[in-house]
């Protein structure tokens, strides 16, 4: 029996993942709350939870954070994140708190019972494009020259891009005007060897994708 506990604020996605495990051979959901907090308190002394499945944005406090106070409580539990976050501090973030698996909350509930049962044998399951980014992130080699070529400047427009900025927020950051941005993104576009923004955004520069 894998015992399962749900951190989600948003009702409706929490009484679906409850219901859908509690009718699953071999699963149960011993706990279920809205934030970390309520979570913990209304954890049962003495209930052993095998893996515990959180949102990242929550009231009170995020569940990165709420994944150290679940280890504390019992370590051999393990957490995977279900959230809507792809961004790669995120992850990483995720990942150093302790957690061993990070999926997007869009994912069909069949695969995240999968993934769990994964998880539970050993593995460390991820969304492929959460996977894609850990896998650019840990090897960049391939993109150091690249990177080389920006200026300071360009480096910094090519951060801001990345977090989402429009070119109006760039050029505001940064100071200067709006022609001066999309000209940075110009020498960016011809240095990292890309043809349009998604490819900034999503990161595929770093593999060569």
């Amino acid at each position: 029996m894998i015992n399962l506990g749900l951190i989600e604020d948003d009702a409706d996605i929490r009484n679906t993942l409850a219901e859908f495990f509690n009718e699953q051979a071999g699963f149960a959901c011993k706990v279920s709350a809205p934030t970390v907090e309520q979570f913990l308190e209304q954890w049962p002394a003495g209930t052993e939870l095998d893996l515990v499945l959180s949102d990242i944005g929550l009231p009170g406090l995020s569940g990165i954070k709420g994944v150290p106070l679940i280890k504390k409580r019992s370590p051999r539990c393990q957490v995977m994140m279900l959230t809507v976050y792809e961004e790669p501090e995120k992850i990483f973030q995720a990942l150093c708190a302790g957690a061993t698996g990070y999926l997007h909350k869009q994912t069909p509930l069949l695969k995240i019972k999968e993934a769990v049962v994964t998880l539970m044998e050993g593995g460390a399951p991820m969304s492929p494009g959460i996977a894609r980014k850990v896998v650019a992130y840990f090897n960049p080699r391939s993109t150091d020259n690249l990177l080389e070529k920006l200026t300071p400047r360009e480096a910094q427009t090519l951060q801001a891009i990345e977090e989402g900025l429009t070119n109006k927020e760039v050029a505001t950051r940064l100071g200067v005007s709006l022609e001066t941005i999309k000209t940075y993104i110009k020498n960016i576009y011809q240095k990292l060897e890309v043809n349009n923004r998604h490819a900034l955004i999503t990161g595929k520069y770093r593999n060569g994708n």
